[in-house]
């Protein structure tokens, strides 16, 4: 017979060389350290989708009249090539589309049409006016150096007295926009191509002005609306409401 009594025990060992382990074991260990590793790529995987909703969240925004519309937060600086256009574009139409008309509301809400009377303005040959549509969109115009008030008084030269009185009309007619150039963070410039028509009631072919300038726009903060606005307040709102501005106005180059 053997004696076990004088047999040294061994002690447990964990991960020692030369020693075998059941393959089980051996398994098991494996596919614990396989998910292991798994589950951490999944983890880098979460952070990075997360952090880059988080740059682009999508929202859906319900609009007054009813519609929603899907809607994305960017950079504070930062407006898609289409929101330019479109704030050139409106403006500038709104600005030089002369039609001598103007909406007012009378005490039951309704809308009713009126020779608009105009907006004196203190131009450098006397008193002069704009339009009042005119005057509502130059607020998209920057202040710094007074720069709106030399343009309205530039516009009020240029606007017929005959637009008052009901004689005439003119349109400013968009034929080319051309994609926003960036400058510097948060400002563009963009080319505008368009045609000013204007008609009499003794001319109705209408005769045409050309209409070619560059313009400057920069991001500036969008105001936020308030319920209880006044209707000036509004205007302003309006205009603004893209986010830019527009802070210079030069005659296009080839």
């Amino acid at each position: 017979m053997v004696n076990t009594k004088n047999r040294k025990s061994e002690p447990l060992q964990l991960l020692q060389f030369n020693k075998s382990i059941p393959t089980r074991i051996g398994i098991i260990s494996l596919v614990g350290f396989s998910c292991a590793v798994f589950s951490l790529l999944l983890q880098f995987l979460n952070y990075g989708a997360i952090r880059g909703l988080s740059k682009k969240q999508l929202a859906l925004v319900q609009l007054d009249d009813g519609k929603t519309i899907t809607a994305k937060s960017v950079d504070e600086n930062q407006r898609s090539p289409e929101v330019i256009k479109k704030f050139v574009g409106d403006t500038f139409t709104r600005m030089f589309s002369w039609d001598g008309l103007v909406k007012i509301y009378n005490d039951l809400g309704e809308p009713i049409t009126k020779q608009d009377k105009g907006i004196d303005i203190d131009a450098a040959s006397g008193k002069k006016k704009v339009t009042t549509k005119a005057y509502e969109a130059a607020f998209a115009i920057s202040e710094n150096q007074n720069f709106r008030a030399a343009f309205l008084q530039k516009l009020a030269e240029l606007t017929p007295n005959r637009i008052f009185e009901g004689n005439m009309q003119a349109s400013l007619i968009p034929r080319y926009i051309g994609e926003p150039r960036l400058i510097r963070d948060g400002v563009w410039q963009v080319d505008i191509v368009a045609t000013i028509v204007t008609f009499t009631t003794s001319d109705n072919t209408g005769q045409g002005i050309t209409f070619n300038k560059t313009v400057t726009v920069e991001a500036v903060n969008t105001p936020r609306e308030i319920t209880a606005l006044t209707e000036l307040s509004r205007k302003i709102y309006e205009a603004r409401s893209a986010g830019l501005e527009i802070t210079q106005i030069n005659d296009l180059k080839p």
